[in-house]
């Protein structure tokens, strides 16, 4: 029946006629082949020339799957990447157009991959056919090239970091050695070695080392330099091997400790000094001026192109006692993290056995009080011998330079209790030609680095404390530190410590220690 339009004109409706099958007889919507999709199926496989079934190589050691021709690279069951990888290795799939793919479920220990692929296809007479079909993947164990040398030799190395720094003392790689397993820099180390004035990195790859000798730079002022050395050739196919090695010398100014500048240096830096104080270092070297709170930042490249080293380092500093103090004015305080004031103190040991007292100007005067213990460098008794300090004609030193307020006294009743966090440490390889006495050194080393980290915290912000389960466990004893001035880190820094522990039955628990 004729309907009317709006316009007037009369729209016949229009049913879809249906045809009849050329092989089967059913009736149908007609198509360009002229058959049902049964019949078209049966006379044709659009699935036909494609592959049903792969063979991938996976390195068990380094969880990696081989792209060929030397590609590896690392995916996780199931993922988008892995599906990738594994459509990608499937030939003659330009054939058809893809519409969709998907893992089917395997046992993960069955080495087998299941992906479900449904394609379509152009077919007779321009008939579109959309099919589904399973491609299995088999999974077989092939360890890559630098797995299997690292299997066969573990100390075989590519690359080699060594970084080297001239000063007595460990205190840059304890705070170093923090940063690294922060950022796991490390993480691609096949060893490393613990040596006399530093620690040997090795690695299996060259853009390793490099990666490595970045981030070092990054965080400690550093100049490094490389060398080369010819380990085999193969005349056949030109081919050569080569073992790098990398040098790293780390600047041998450290935090607290007393530099004289050379007259070059000073007048770069606005005049400053001469006789400058290290509080910081990172990648760049921060010197203030006790005297007048004046502050400079001398970066890598600087330092090295004039080098100095420190007139007398933090293993000299000596303990004052604070008699008075008095608190300079405000306007000839430039700086909010320091206060200009003039102490009047006396070493510990002269304490009580003679009148020997000091005038000096210190940058403390936010910390000290009268009878509180200092730490500080004893000019007025220090045998100087430095070439740039010879340089300045009239110059004057200070009797006393204080560096920073000592706690000793009150850490004597906390000696020998475990602390309530702890730090973790990398796996070195200790060199053999170093003795007990270089131990019993680090140990005491180690514990300062440990104090230090308790009374600064911008340094603590840099690095990962752990809670010590030990300790948090230990009954608290009372009068321990009653009058709270001893520093401690606050709880709210400590991280949880994952650890694996192994029960008697073998299995094995996973336990976390949540933040508080």
């Amino acid at each position: 029946m004729a309907m009317a339009a709006t316009d007037g004109t009369f729209l016949v409706p229009q049913t879809q006629g249906t045809v009849l099958c050329c092989l089967c007889g059913v009736a149908m919507s007609p198509n360009p082949a002229n058959m049902c999709v049964s019949c078209l199926r049966s006379q044709v496989d659009i699935t036909e020339g494609l592959q049903k079934h792969v063979t991938v190589l996976y390195c068990p050691e380094c969880e990696r799957y081989l792209q060929p021709p030397r590609c590896w690279i690392k995916a996780g069951l199931e993922s988008r990447e892995l599906l990738t990888f594994c459509i990608k290795r499937l030939k003659n799939l330009n054939r058809v157009r893809l519409v969709d793919a998907g893992f089917v479920w395997t046992e993960p220990h069955s080495k087998r991959l299941k992906v479900k692929l449904k394609i379509q296809k152009e077919v007779m007479h321009g008939a579109i056919l959309e099919q589904s079909y399973t491609v299995e993947f088999v999974v077989q164990d092939h360890m890559c090239e630098a797995c299997s040398r690292a299997a066969a030799n573990p100390d075989q190395w590519v690359a080699a970091v060594q970084l080297r720094q001239k000063v007595d003392h460990k205190r840059t790689f304890f705070f170093l050695e923090q940063l690294i397993l922060k950022h796991a820099a490390a993480a691609l180390a096949i060893n490393i070695k613990q040596m006399h004035e530093g620690i040997d990195f090795f690695f299996s790859s060259r853009s390793h080392a490099l990666k490595f000798v970045d981030f070092v730079s990054s965080v400690v002022p550093v100049k490094s330099r490389n060398d080369k050395q010819l380990v085999s050739h193969d005349t056949k196919n030109n081919s050569y091997n080569y073992k790098f090695t990398f040098s790293v010398e780390i600047c041998p100014v450290c935090k607290d400790d007393l530099v004289c500048l050379p007259q070059k240096v000073a007048a770069g830096l606005g005049n400053i000094g001469p006789l400058v104080l290290c509080t910081r270092v990172s990648n760049t070297l921060m010197l203030l001026d006790t005297q007048t709170l004046r502050s400079a930042f001398v970066d890598a490249s600087q330092y090295w192109r004039v080098p100095y080293r420190a007139l007398i380092s933090s293993r000299q500093l000596v303990e004052y006692v604070v008699l008075d103090i008095e608190i300079d004015s405000p306007a000839e305080s430039s700086s909010q993290k320091y206060v200009l004031a003039h102490a009047q103190v006396v070493r510990s040991s002269d304490f009580g056995k003679n009148d020997t007292m000091f005038n000096v100007r210190t940058h403390l005067g936010h910390l000290l009080r009268p009878g509180d213990y200092a730490l500080g460098y004893d000019l007025y008794g220090a045998n100087t011998n430095d070439l740039e300090l010879e340089k300045y004609r009239g110059l004057v030193l200070p009797e006393v330079v204080l560096v920073k307020k000592s706690y000793e006294e009150k850490r004597q009743r906390r000696r020998g209790k475990a602390r309530p966090w702890k730090l973790k440490s990398l796996e070195m390889d200790v060199d053999e030609s170093t003795g007990g006495k270089e131990e019993s050194k680090r140990a005491v080393e180690y514990e300062r680095f440990m104090e230090e980290l308790e009374e600064d915290p911008e340094m603590r912000s840099k690095i990962a404390l752990f809670k010590n389960p030990v300790a948090v466990a230990a009954p608290s004893i009372a009068g321990e530190d009653e009058d709270g001035e001893l520093p401690q880190v606050p709880l709210e820094e400590l991280l949880g410590d994952l650890t694996l522990e192994e029960d008697e039955d073998g299995e094995e628990d996973e336990e976390e220690d949540m933040e508080e």
